[in-house]
């Protein structure tokens, strides 16, 4: 049997559903049958209510908090392996706890690591994911990873803007690459802002490294959480004499007060994607959503079909 032949069976974990459907329609086909079960303390038993036997299984679910959205799809994972999957692709938009990918300090965990030994513990063939927060985090894995870029949806985004007088830039010194990447495939400058922390979510000080007088700049970033170093980069940027400021940030944490900064803040738009889902009823008109679906549909495909998944990458 050639591997075309193969059976594909799509699943979605509970709360990454939203973006499951549309992955499953750019595919070509529905979503697989799945529910979950609760016990009255709400511990959780997911059931696969369909065949696996032999196929090909891809879970979508991101792990956004709470962490149950985690323990739901290593489960599912295990689920699918008991059930005789031929081979299990773990599809996770959005990797949780990629922020902790080393030890900075004493007696703290490597979370990035220990998550990816839950995925192959559990029974994870592969993993399908978009932008971690360091590419490094690929190598905490034995098993293939399939890293997905979001230049792949941002640039041709971009390109539909007036990029005349645009220049990129990092909100802090970590993202130099991810910003590189934009400013040398549209051949424009970049600038940098370099950021002090006294402890996570709250930044001591920010100054600006280049000019940005007169540009339309547009900072680049994996993830927005509280938006704290997002917002404070755009006021410090406008204050430096530029004429305009937006961003681009792959993954929508935002919590805390993140809306609340957005809004008051000198950012003229933020353009996140749909790896995480935002409340319609409280996200602010400077947030606009791009949808990951297509690139994950096709990645998925090309997956299934042996075909390169590289070829899905816009290179800078």
């Amino acid at each position: 049997m050639t591997n075309a032949m193969v059976e594909v069976k799509i699943f979605s974990g509970t709360n990454s559903n939203y973006l499951a459907e549309k992955i499953a329609d750019y595919y070509g086909q529905p979503l697989g049958d799945i529910s979950v079960n609760r016990f009255s303390d709400g511990e959780m038993q997911p059931v696969i209510n369909e065949s696996v036997r032999g196929a090909y299984v891809f879970l979508i679910q991101s792990t956004f908090a709470p962490a149950e959205n985690l323990m739901e799809l290593l489960l599912v994972i295990d689920a699918a392996k008991r059930a005789s999957a031929g081979y299990i692709t773990a599809v996770i938009p959005y990797f949780g706890y990629a922020r902790q990918d080393r030890k900075d300090k004493p007696r703290v965990p490597i979370s990035a690591k220990l998550i990816a030994e839950l995925l192959q513990a559990a029974g994870a063939n592969r993993v399908m994911t978009m932008d971690f927060h360091a590419d490094q985090i690929q190598g905490f894995f034995d098993i293939p990873v399939d890293h997905l870029k979001s230049e792949a949806i941002y640039m041709p985004h971009l390109e539909k803007m007036d990029l005349t007088n645009a220049l990129f830039a990092s909100p802090d010194v970590g993202g130099v690459k991810r910003a590189r990447t934009y400013a040398k495939h549209f051949g424009k400058n970049l600038v940098i802002c370099d950021k002090y922390r006294k402890k996570a979510n709250e930044i001591a000080e920010m100054t600006v490294i280049g000019d940005v007088k007169g540009a339309d700049v547009i900072l680049v970033d994996d993830l927005v959480d509280t938006a704290g170093t997002l917002c404070r980069a755009a006021d410090i940027i406008m204050r430096e004499g530029a004429k305009s400021v937006r961003a681009i940030c792959t993954h929508p944490v935002l919590s805390g007060k993140a809306f609340e900064n957005i809004e008051k803040s000198m950012l003229q738009e933020l353009i996140v994607c749909d790896t995480i889902p935002i409340s319609q009823a409280k996200r602010p008109e400077k947030i606009k959503v791009l949808s990951t679906a297509k690139l994950f549909a096709r990645a998925i495909r090309n997956t299934h079909e042996h075909r390169s998944i590289s070829a899905l990458f816009i290179e800078g």
